[in-house]
């Protein structure tokens, strides 16, 4: 079975829009992320949510649910090749999503979820864990075991940054050699919900401070990632779910290929 969290030699890309929207957007950014993995040499897993659940507003887009969602994703990967990702809410959506999705994906407000935990790890599928905003590296320790108890392929684990004050997120750039340490799994960095502001933006909405994630992506790939989040959207300022903190596709290209060079250039250093 091919590793879906990369081997080691090489950083991997998870990306796509927030939530699952139209077949022809979802289908064009996954082909031009398909195109930038053949050109960068870099595994791509494609992202979108059939549901986001976690939302502040009762009012806030949520997506397409779990049935449209999942043929959603079966469309880009028919269409691209790429394996797809999805998050998983409750432990009774873990067996449909399995059976769609290549990787199935932990929001961070629920990290701590025993039962979703474990049944995600019963799927058999790769599991990516998003570290909780409230919580230091070596607290996720647990979530990985649950996880593994439950019998899962892979593991990764998502540093998405703390929470500091109400409306901002800090990255404490020693968290990725700290969970590479306390789980034993790679560790990607999401540059993307990193510089969000939950409930700052219009009407309670998250807002985000998108010109951040470069240079916090730049630092990730010093000091450890193993791979990358990144939300991307060919027109941010009209997604119907986190616009501000998304990555505009046309510009993604650049961002990740600065982002090689120094992940390469940090190993370099270190094996010197």
């Amino acid at each position: 079975m091919a590793a879906h969290f990369g081997s080691g030699d090489a950083p991997f890309l998870i990306a796509g829009p927030c939530v699952v929207e139209s077949d022809e957007l979802n289908v064009r950014v996954g082909a031009a992320l398909a195109e930038m993995s053949r050109r960068l040499g870099v595994p791509v897993i494609y992202k979108a949510s059939f549901d986001k659940a976690n939302r502040s507003r009762l009012g806030a887009a949520r997506g397409p649910g779990l049935d449209a969602g999942l043929a959603a994703l079966a469309k880009v990967r028919a269409a691209t090749g790429l394996p797809v990702l999805t998050d998983v809410h409750q432990p009774d959506q873990v067996r449909a999503a399995a059976d769609v999705a290549d990787v199935l994906q932990i929001p961070a407000f629920l990290c701590r979820q025993t039962d979703l935990l474990v049944a995600a790890g019963k799927s058999g599928k790769p599991v990516n864990i998003k570290k909780g905003q409230w919580m230091g590296p070596d607290g996720m320790r647990g979530a990985v075991e649950k996880v593994r108890a439950g019998g899962a392929s892979e593991v990764a684990v998502t540093e998405r940054g703390t929470f500091f004050g109400y409306g901002d997120l800090v990255v404490d750039m020693r968290s990725f050699r700290r969970l590479k340490d306390a789980c034993l799994a790679p560790v990607i960095f999401d540059a993307t919900h990193s510089v969000q502001q939950p409930g700052q933006g219009a009407d309670g909405a998250s807002g985000g401070l998108r010109e951040f994630i470069p240079p916090l992506l730049y630092a990730a790939a010093a000091a450890g990632a193993d791979g990358f989040f990144i939300e991307t959207h060919p027109d941010p300022a009209h997604a119907p779910s986190d616009g501000p903190n998304m990555l505009p596709l046309d510009g993604l290209s650049r961002v990740l290929e600065i982002a090689l060079d120094v992940w390469r250039a940090a190993r370099e250093a270190v094996r010197a």
